[in-house]
């Protein structure tokens, strides 16, 4: 069941309702490991690629709709993250110094009204894992493509052995991402963000200085956990990480969503 938090929920219900009109058939693609049933077995084993890597491929959805507003599942790893807010599962909150807590009163007193994704602006990749609506991963040997069905999202993680640029990059939305294995887990290091970066709904900050390491590992056919590590020392006072669970949808596709479109938000 797809599931879509309420900021700028008036632009996800037009184009829910218009969208789920006419889609795609139904269809398993080959290859899903099956229960005595016949139906797909989420506990099965993970698929690989042709040189024996945990393949990611597939379209995936945050475990309990992204997680906005959900206790956390128990575990022994870091604390599950949510959509309205990231370290909610943080039993001190986010490392903040005073510079980035000052940052994240002033958005959470404003009611969250310059989040981008309420302007049709992109999602900071770390609100694009957290928020509920699917996302298509697609794994080739020298990069892993995420697409985002929020607000259409387009994100390139190359892990052909190219080093994150040095020759200080133009900014990016999503920043410039690469991957390596290590063992069955990919370990992603994305550098050269937009500075004002917002992690959650509340406004949970980012600069431009920051790193994000993400650790993929797909644990089953039908579970992957994503560990999420912030390393900002512009408005924290050390690195920090949480977790986002992930479920495979193995029979759908991901529907159009043109933010742009009709949308009023911002304006009066």
């Amino acid at each position: 069941m797809r599931s879509f938090f309420p900021v700028a929920v008036l632009i996800a219900v037009i184009v829910a309702s218009t969208s789920l009109v006419g889609q795609w058939d139904v269809r398993l693609p080959p290859g899903v490991p099956r229960n005595a049933k016949g139906e797909p077995d989420l506990n099965g084993p993970v698929p690989k690629t042709a040189d024996g890597k945990p393949d990611l491929s597939g379209v995936w959805q945050g475990m309990g709709g992204g997680g906005q507003g959900a206790a956390a599942e128990p575990q022994s790893g870091p604390p599950v993250a949510a959509f309205r807010d990231v370290a909610q599962n943080i039993k001190e909150g986010p490392p903040l110094n005073p510079e980035g807590a000052a940052i994240l009163k002033e958005r959470r007193d404003n009611n969250s009204k310059d989040n981008p994704e309420a302007h049709c602006l992109p999602m900071g990749i770390v609100q694009f894992h957290t928020q509920g609506a699917p996302r298509k991963f697609i794994q080739t040997p020298g990069v892993l493509v995420i697409l985002y069905e929020a607000s259409s999202g387009l994100r390139q993680i190359f892990t052909d052995g190219r080093s994150l640029p040095g020759n200080d990059p133009q900014p990016w939305w999503y920043g410039y991402s690469v991957g390596k294995w290590d063992g069955d887990t990919l370990v992603v290091e994305t550098t050269g963000l937009r500075d004002g970066g917002w992690l959650d709904i509340n406004g949970t900050p980012l600069s431009d200085r920051a790193k994000i390491t993400e650790r993929f590992h797909r644990v089953s056919y039908g579970r992957m956990e994503i560990d999420i590590t912030v390393d900002d020392a512009k408005f924290y006072t050390r690195p920090w990480t949480v977790r986002v669970n992930q479920r495979i949808m193995p029979d759908q596709e991901l529907i159009e969503f043109i933010c742009l479109e009709n949308q009023h938000f911002g304006k009066q």
